[in-house]
């Protein structure tokens, strides 16, 4: 088992789930985090932190977010450990919008 971020957190990045991590699980792209399920501890110190409850375990995710799974996988193959960041200056705009997959850029930071 392994957790997943899933499209809540797109350009919202908060950023307070890669402090708390202890195994630097996260890898980051422009505006967006995934876990990497191979470094992921499963302890949901993540979960418990995000503010805009993005982050699930992989065998409860909700119902149209299942595709982050592979999503997280995938891209965390490609993308650097996360560092923290201030969020982006407009996160707080971007924390309730749903459907915001349109927005995900695939590119590394």
């Amino acid at each position: 088992m392994a957790y997943v971020v899933t499209e809540a957190c797109i350009r919202c990045k908060f950023a307070e789930c890669i402090e708390v991590c202890p195994q630097c699980a996260f890898r980051e792209g422009v505006n967006f985090v995934v876990i990497d399920p191979d470094a992921c501890a499963n302890c949901a110190l993540c979960e418990m932190v995000c503010p805009v409850d993005a982050i699930f375990a992989d065998y409860a995710l909700p119902k149209g977010q299942e595709k982050f799974r592979d999503l997280n996988l995938n891209l965390a193959k490609n993308w650097p450990v996360a560092e923290f960041r201030k969020p982006p200056p407009n996160a707080e705009e971007w924390a309730d919008v749903s459907d915001k997959f349109r927005y995900l850029s695939m590119e590394g930071y």
